[in-house]
């Protein structure tokens, strides 16, 4: 009886309609509001929200557009797997939007102070890389962000959107690598990852497995480890397992069910952008509690695979798809119209 009432409430007060279906090339992933709601409330707006955002300043509808692209990451200090993920992956971005000026910022503000100090490097945080924009007369902003989940990192990135939008004629704001999963006529970006992620698992046998190392993170968008188990089972890869640093499910998650299947050799890998400190120490470090050590101690034969997703092409060209959607985002026509031709940097 609740479920029913629920149901009835949620359709006729959010009524919210999906689109972007899933078509290989992702088209703009976002929901929107039922044409019934007729006085949709501000609260209301804010909570249909999904997906890629987008936000219209009716103050700056004659401004000239001057377009750019901010890529938000964590960021890593680790120069080579940085060159190797991050930046390649921006690379790739930029040679998808090759005249317009794409920006790269790290969310870390303790790593980009590091980066200059030890490298003399100036990466910006997403508010300087903001400041700086609204600074050079740029107009319209697509933010896309190299996070795997929707968790803590992307509530920043989000936030960013939220609290600069306004400093400019139009702002879109695009999603992390996992986000739809098949619900509402959407596509399935866990069964997409899944796959991508595969084209770097070694051969296995019925005594191998391979244990995907995920960060963890104390945002209920933990709850993605789960679902990509899910996907992973009915992908019928193998003995594939998910386990976090951080979060659930934890490595001594996983090692009775290793251990339940007669499993002797054992491949970690992360599921991380960048192969940094977390796949270095904690993953594959020599430590008495690095997990290669704990595995060890438990009698598997372990073999490390110290790549970030970055170096993955498959990966990479999901998270340059993420920026697509970002930008034509940006590109679409809101019905406010503008008074002005474009320009890029």
């Amino acid at each position: 009886m609740f479920g029913k009432k629920l149901k009835t409430v949620l359709m006729l007060s959010l009524a919210i309609t999906a689109f972007g279906t899933f078509t290989g090339m992702p088209a703009q992933a976002s929901y929107t509001l039922n044409p019934e709601v007729k006085d949709a409330t501000p609260a209301l707006k804010q909570a249909a929200e999904i997906g890629v955002r987008t936000y219209n300043n009716p103050d700056m509808q004659d401004a000239a557009n001057k377009d750019a692209i901010v890529v938000m990451s964590f960021g890593t200090t680790f120069k080579d797997s940085r060159k190797a993920t991050i930046e390649k992956t921006v690379a790739d971005i930029q040679a998808a939007h090759p005249d317009t000026k794409v920006v790269l910022a790290f969310t870390s503000h303790i790593i980009v102070d590091r980066i200059k100090a030890n490298e003399g490097l100036e990466i910006p945080t997403p508010e300087k890389a903001m400041a700086d924009l609204k600074a050079q007369g740029y107009t319209r902003v697509a933010l896309t962000s190299l996070d795997v989940i929707p968790g803590m990192e992307y509530a920043y990135d989000t936030a960013i959107y939220d609290m600069y939008k306004k400093d400019f004629k139009k702002m879109t704001m695009g999603t992390s690598l996992l986000y739809w999963m098949g619900q509402e006529n959407q596509r399935d970006d866990v069964s997409e990852f899944v796959q991508a992620l595969s084209t770097q698992f070694p051969k296995m046998g019925e005594k191998d497995a391979v244990l995907v190392m995920a960060h963890g993170t104390p945002h209920p968008a933990n709850a993605y480890y789960s679902v990509l188990q899910n996907r992973i089972d009915e992908a019928h890869l193998g003995n594939v397992y998910v386990y976090s640093v951080e979060g659930w499910p934890h490595l001594d998650t996983v090692i009775p069910m290793l251990k339940a299947k007669g499993i002797q050799h054992v491949t970690l890998m992360p599921m991380m952008m960048v192969a940094g400190d977390h796949a270095n120490n904690d993953m594959a470090g020599d430590d008495a509690d690095s997990h290669k050590s704990i595995l060890e101690k438990e009698g598997f034969k372990v073999t490390p695979y110290i790549h970030g997703l970055g170096e993955n092409t498959a990966v990479r060209k999901m998270f340059v798809e993420r920026a697509n959607e970002a930008w034509d985002a940006l590109e679409k026509d809101n019905g406010i119209p503008a008074k002005s031709h474009m320009m890029r940097h």
